[in-house]
């Protein structure tokens, strides 16, 4: 019987950009902390992002 495993084993390059998991990961993070962030100075102001920033 012959050997019928590959001889040579193929070179899987990461991706530098795009969506990548880890990419994706801190990207999740980022928004988690912006939205608390904005719950928070909504919450100690009284007023809105958008009346904050004077837009309504």
């Amino acid at each position: 019987m012959t050997n019928l495993e590959p001889t040579l084993k193929p070179e899987i390059r990461r991706p530098k950009a795009g969506f990548t998991t880890y990419a994706e990961l801190l990207n999740g993070r980022a928004a988690m902390v912006g939205f608390i962030a904005l719950v928070v100075i909504e919450y100690f102001t009284g007023k809105g992002l958008l009346s904050l920033l004077g837009i309504v």
